[in-house]
């Protein structure tokens, strides 16, 4: 169960399929922990098909048949697809639960995961997407704090193994953090394992301290 949740407007992009690729597979990864917002995504889904039905048919232009058709059987490389967040999770050795969505950007469970050190003991992998945004896997020792910092744009973590606190409260696995350039935190990892998060920017973040402020270009974050 999921304490934190997506802001309503996310849940409504994803529904409509406008967010981006990045933004898209954090939600997912969400839903498939969270029956709140599932169900909330269902309803957003039902009333847009409701909507659509009552929309007038429109006349297509002359040719516009052909060209679909032509896109159609042209050969492309396809997008990479974020499944189904109502799919199973995979459970690693590590038990630590993998959703659907997300396995099918790793390739394996997250002990395979090929994690670059980032200093104080703390660990990431970035996850390549076709969108603006930055996506990648966190993993923080335990007891172990972020530094303290603030941001130039959104930042969504999902937590999927273990926990961490901020000034925001307590999050679990499935909980999601979502916030802005209004926020400056400093979160923990919980003292009963290793915090592995999903984390989504569309811009650096700005750390207080100098050191990280320094190490920031090596780090990518």
């Amino acid at each position: 169960m999921s304490y934190h949740h997506p802001e309503e407007d996310l849940l409504l992009s994803y529904s409509a399929g406008a967010l981006g690729e990045g933004w898209s597979l954090a939600v997912a990864t969400h839903l498939a922990f969270c029956p709140t917002c599932r169900s909330s995504v269902k309803d957003a889904d039902e009333l847009g098909g409701a909507l659509l039905d009552d929309e007038a048919p429109a006349l297509l232009s002359p040719g516009s048949f052909e060209a679909v058709l032509e896109k159609i059987n042209k050969p492309s490389r396809p997008d990479p697809i974020v499944e189904s967040a109502v799919a199973p999770v995979l459970t690693t050795s590590q038990d630590m639960t993998i959703p659907q969505p997300l396995r099918n950007y790793l390739g394996g469970g997250l002990e395979e995961t090929p994690w670059k050190p980032i200093g104080g003991g703390a660990q990431q992998y970035l996850i390549p997407t076709s969108d603006d945004s930055q996506v990648r896997l966190l993993k923080i020792p335990p007891s172990q704090p972020v530094p303290e910092h603030t941001h130039s744009g959104r930042e969504l973590t999902l937590v999927l193994s273990g926990s961490f606190t901020d000034e925001a409260g307590h999050f679990g696995p499935g909980d999601l953090e979502d916030v802005d350039e209004t926020t400056t935190h400093q979160p923990v990892a919980g003292a009963d394992g290793p915090c592995i998060c999903l984390v989504v920017t569309d811009a650096p973040l700005q750390f207080s301290g100098l050191v990280p402020r320094m190490l920031q270009p090596l780090i990518g974050i």
